[in-house]
Formats: structure tokens, sequence, C-alpha cells
């Protein structure tokens, strides 16, 4: 069986296997602000409504969201589009990508 990114957040936090996290207790855990770790869950929301759930197993929006979040926390595929959420969330500011190309010429 394949390891969920929830799985391997709850393996590096010492949780139990197939504990479900709220936003807050995953914000606490993984010193990520609660505000970022919502900014992605709407985000995850908003895909799962715009683009429909393309996994079998995902019954709901909120699931779909809420995967986002923890393959976000966890350096997943989310992570890349979702990094100035993460950012943010562990207190960082990062340059906008024009900016950085502007500096290179």
């Amino acid at each position: 069986m394949v390891e969920t990114y929830k799985n391997k957040f709850n393996k590096r936090h010492k949780q139990p296997k197939d504990k479900s996290n709220s936003l807050a207790d995953i914000a606490r855990l993984s010193g990520i602000k609660k505000s970022a770790l919502q900014k992605i869950y709407n985000k995850g929301i908003g895909a799962a409504k715009t683009a429909g759930i393309s996994r079998p197993n995902v019954k709901s929006k909120e699931q779909w969201a809420m995967a986002r979040v923890y393959s976000s926390v966890m350096g997943g595929k989310a992570a890349k589009v979702d990094r100035k959420e993460l950012a943010e969330g562990r207190g960082k500011k990062i340059e906008s990508e024009k900016k950085d190309k502007k500096k290179k010429k």
C-alpha cells in the first residue's frame, strides 16, 4: 500500500498512523501558521470545485483540500505550487520570480 502524506506527517510527528489532524493541529506540529494552512486548504477546495475530483478514493472537496495541505507541508507536489503560502507561514518572504529574472539580466 502506498503511504499517504497524512501517514508520513503522522509518522514524522509521532502520531497514530491514521490520525486525522485539524489545521490547528498541523500548524502546531509543523510550525507553519494556521492562516497559511487555511489559504492552502481554500486553494484545495477551489481546485476540487473547478477541476473536479479525479481520484476514486476521494469523496469530497474537503478531503481533497486536506490532502493538499498534507502534501504541501510534507514537501509533495503541492509544496511547489503553495510555496508562497508555506514561506509566509514560516515567517519568510520570497521574492517573485519576475523580480528574480530582472536581477539576473
